[in-house]
């Protein structure tokens, strides 16, 4: 891309998105530890790291929000 050109949302959605699906996964996980305390069960790591495969993208999408603004706002 030269310097005139935009990234969009969803370009940059999905360069995060490996970044926002293990965060999700990780707060998820701290979540249902948090849970025990109630008397929730605890998620296992594997079933945080599944749900977060969906839940990852408007994570993404949010992020990539945030990112344009900023790259908005600097340039």
């Amino acid at each position: 891309m030269t310097s005139g050109e935009k990234w969009s949302i969803w370009k940059l959605a999905l360069l995060l998105y490996p970044f926002a699906m293990p965060a999700v996964a990780i707060n998820l996980f701290m979540l249902g530890l948090m849970g025990q305390a109630i008397g929730l069960p605890a998620l296992s790591p594997i079933l945080s790291l599944v749900i977060a495969v969906p839940l990852g993208i408007p994570a993404a999408i949010a992020a990539a929000r945030w990112v344009r603004g900023l790259m908005d706002e600097a340039g």
